[in-house]
């Protein structure tokens, strides 16, 4: 804990500065309609300088420095108000404002990611959920891609015990087919499809949007599962200075920094680094396996805003991401790497990201889009070595007509470039020896048009026609209808569309590299297709102050020339081919928002489905995938007191699981399990937050022989018939190898958590 002890040093430095104070005052009432409003968060922006309004409704800011500055006003269920107010120099002036708000009961935000343009979440015709950053308050995580255990239908799944990768599972569908967006770039995939959420400076992060369903026809083939869309803050609205440190009793490590600085009269810029660390060796199951993968980590983010005339926007974004990370057996050190002496997993990552927005100084809104990431990567996963280059870049030009109010049309011209190189076989010549690093081709066009039938009725179509220079042709279609009631209480839509993907094995599924299976290639794989119908319905319910928001969606997909990972047929071996047959995901799912007069909230969500595969006649459920998830945040806000107590947690239903053989004595499949946390957040003045809690307070963890045979990591003691396949033996009575695919959940266990937040507005 003697890091924590340095890290509050820091706060209590940051803190200690302050500016020079005169005898100017403000000064006021804080009131709702005849009713004054207690606990009011009031700040003057670009300060440290702030208050709350006490419990008869009045503030005082006290030893304000002459100048101009903007008073901010903000309140939870209130819309924020905003003044500017003027201390003439050399002056004791006392100035008395008062602020009337206005309730906000709409909960609506804007959203982008459902038709590429800013439009409120209510009107969108496609379904789109928002989480903001205060959501993720309630549970900080090192990284987003923890952060989205509490988010209904999707779910962070481990594809490794060892080296601890994983990815975004959208109802059901894995990481591949969700497609991960920055600012609306395709930043996260390829490569860094199981790396790409870590690292993201969080607090940086405005929102995250999340699209449920295909969206191949805006965004290409990735697109197929739904797309999940992190947006960053603007410089202009951003804190001059944001920190937020935690340390947990595992010894971990997680800092955000972000501020924002004016380059120059015209360039304003927000910086932000993310650094995590943790090198605390524990094994708990007593497996000689480290619970937890050993993570040094840098991140550092940089977002310009370039001011124009006509407000036209132009932005520009660079990302560098540097980690080493590396799990394996607890004697694991870097002089074992690669070797056959002690087993370790060492994974080295390097990557760096540039991504903008320019729009065109025409009458018309014309705007470029652009980005471009590098990727590599040096690892070895025992003595198998993955050195991996991968490099995109992606570019297109988007024009926006509204024509006579009925018509929102959109028309874009996309391309994009691929090329990675990973030195083994999925990169290699028909012979199997000669490299050939991948490259790839993707010209697109696309137009989708909405259509404003009447007040209540909306009908958008599109469609996209890319060029695949390996697989030809890919054409993508979609239709999507929304009504809405008049009071805009009750909405209901419905979504068609079809996605395609070309698979790149190796690049998205590092459980291919971990442990002692052969992977396998049957065939040429070839593009996977699919459709999709979604349908939602959204009721919006206000009583007694109280608000209720109701989101139901019912999904159907159908998949064929699926390529799934095959297990099962051979214990040695990890088969990929395509599916002979077809593939289904259907399912429904239920969210609820309610926000309570007396500072309660409550989101509570609940996904049922049945994710299944269908070859020779033959019905399977589809492996580390759950039939029901449920997931829930619980607030009680004291605004007496500045506490906040919030309890947030998930539950998954049992789980298909890889087992080796018929021998295997490990259950087939997960049980019913739970991870919950608790947290209490303390407001100090108006810049300090301190927070802390526990997390996974029912001290859940798998089972401890999820490694079969990790005391023998490189199958020395297994005996092989001749056609490579394991024999049961004395030292060996289930015939099992070293495999570390039995993964449903982090074997990290319960643990206490302490952070401090610093915030100047």
């Amino acid at each position: 804990m003697s890091r924590m002890k340095i890290y509050l040093k820091i706060f209590l430095l940051i803190f200690s500065i302050t500016c020079n104070s005169q005898n100017n005052s403000l000064a006021g009432k804080i009131s709702y309609g005849l009713e004054n409003l207690p606990y009011v968060n009031i700040y003057i922006q670009n300060t440290k300088l702030g208050t709350s309004s006490n419990e008869d409704g009045y503030y005082q800011i006290k030893n304000i420095p002459s100048g101009t500055y903007k008073i901010v006003v903000s309140s939870l269920g209130y819309k924020t108000k905003a003044t500017e107010i003027t201390f003439n120099k050399n002056e004791n002036e006392k100035i008395i404002q008062n602020f009337s708000l206005v309730s906000d009961n709409s909960l609506d935000e804007i959203v982008v990611s459902g038709n590429l343009r800013p439009v409120s979440k209510s009107a969108s015709s496609v379904p789109v959920d928002v989480y903001s950053k205060s959501f993720f308050k309630k549970n900080p995580t090192p990284s987003i891609f923890e952060s989205l255990q509490n988010v209904n239908g999707v779910r962070p799944q481990l594809n490794c015990n060892v080296c601890n990768t994983g990815d975004i599972h959208i109802n059901g569908l894995e990481g591949p087919y969700t497609f991960v967006l920055i600012d609306g770039m395709p930043i996260v995939s390829g490569l860094s499809t199981v790396y790409g959420l870590t690292g993201i400076p969080q607090a940086l992060i405005q929102r995250v949007e999340v699209v449920k369903g295909p969206a191949s026809t805006l965004y290409g083939s990735e697109a197929v599962g739904g797309i999940i869309n992190i947006i960053t803050k603007k410089p202009s609205n951003s804190p001059m200075l944001f920190v937020d440190s935690f340390s947990s009793s595992w010894e971990e490590i997680n800092t955000d920094i972000g501020f924002k600085y004016n380059a120059s009269k015209k360039i304003q810029g927000l910086l932000g680094i993310n650094y995590f660390n943790y090198q605390n060796i524990i094994d708990n199951n007593n497996d000689n396996f480290t619970d937890l993968t050993l993570q040094n980590r840098i991140s550092i983010f940089n977002k310009l805003n370039i001011e124009r005339r006509n407000n036209k926007l132009f932005t520009v974004a660079f990302r560098y991401v540097y980690e080493d990370r590396w799990g394996g057996e607890t004697n694991w050190n870097k002089s074992f790497r690669g070797t056959d002496l002690v087993y370790g997993e060492s994974i080295y990552t390097s990557r760096w990201e540039t991504f903008g927005t320019y729009e065109l100084p025409t009458t018309e809104n014309i705007r470029l889009q652009f980005s471009a990431n590098g990727h590599h990567q040096d690892s070895f996963y025992g003595t198998d070595s993955y050195k991996a280059d991968q490099l995109i870049a992606f570019g297109q030009l988007i024009y926006n007509k509204k024509i006579k109010k009925k018509h929102d049309l959109l028309f874009g011209i996309a391309y994009r470039y691929t090329t990675y190189d990973d030195n083994t076989f999925a990169t290699s010549e028909s012979d199997g020896v000669t490299n050939k690093p991948s490259i790839i081709h993707l010209p697109g066009v696309f137009i989708q048009d909405e259509m404003n039938l009447t007040n209540q009725h909306k009908l958008l179509i599109g469609a996209r026609y890319d060029y695949n220079s390996l697989h030809g042709t890919i054409f993508s279609p979609r239709v999507n209808y929304k009504w809405n009631s008049k009071n805009n209480k009750n909405i209901l839509r419905f979504s068609v569309g079809n996605g395609f993907r070309v698979a790149n094995i190796f690049t998205e599924d590092h459980a291919a590299l971990s442990g002692a299976r052969e992977v396998v290639f049957e065939g040429e794989l070839s593009p996977e297709t699919s459709w999709n119908a979604n349908v939602n319905y959204v009721k919006k319910i206000s009583i007694n102050n109280t608000l209720v928001s109701l989101d139901a969606s019912g999904f159907y997909t159908h998949f064929n020339n699926r390529i799934l990972p095959d297990y099962e047929t051979d214990p040695n071996k990890i088969i990929y081919a395509n599916l002979n047959g077809f593939s289904v995901s259907k399912g429904i799912s239920l969210n609820s928002d309610i926000s309570f007069p007396l500072g309660l909230t409550m989101n509570i969500g609940a996904t049922l489905m049945d994710v299944s595969i269908h070859e020779n006649n033959i019905k399977k459920r589809q492996l580390l995938t759950e039939s029901f998830s449920g997931v829930w945040s619980i607030s009680y806000n004291l605004k007496k007191s500045r506490i906040k107590i919030d309890y947030t947690g998930n539950l998954y239903g049992p789980m298909k699981l890889p087992l080796l053989s018929e021998l295997d004595p490990r259950r087939g499949e997960s049980p019913w399990f739970s991870i919950q946390n608790i947290q209490i957040t303390k407001n100090i003045g108006t810049s300090w937050e301190m927070y802390g809690g526990i997390k996974n307070i029912l001290n859940f963890t798998p089972a401890n022989n999820s490694i079969a045979r990790s005391f023998d990591p490189f199958d020395s003691g297994v005996d092989f018939n001749s056609n490579g396949e394991a024999i049961a033996t004395t030292n060996n009575p289930y015939a099992l190898t070293f495999d570390p695919s039995y993964v449903y959940a982090s074997n990290q266990s319960i643990r206490g958590f302490l952070g401090l937040r610093y915030t100047i507005f």
